[in-house]
């Protein structure tokens, strides 16, 4: 999922952040997300957690035919990343 807001509280429960979206265009990104199914089982119509942990891709693909996925990422540094690299 995405946070919209800063959920702090999600690290201690093993939820680790891989991205963040940057500007306008990143939302545009976003936006493009298939979002049909709702919210994940049991409260919505998405994937059901443990399926996905039992029968992994074979059940997403099967039973979530528009579910998007991500295929590819790029690391960008910001220049104080950088400099704090090189130190």
């Amino acid at each position: 999922f995405i946070n919209l807001v800063d959920n702090t509280n999600l690290n201690d429960m093993g939820f680790a952040p891989f991205a963040k979206v940057v500007g306008a265009d990143g939302m545009a990104v976003v936006d493009r997300i298939y979002s049909g199914y709702g919210e994940g089982a049991p409260n919505g119509q998405g994937p059901d957690q443990g399926r996905i942990q039992a029968e992994g891709n074979k059940y997403l693909k099967r039973q979530f035919p528009n579910l998007s996925y991500v295929t590819a990422v790029r690391r960008v540094t910001t220049p104080k990343e950088t400099v704090e690299a090189e130190l």
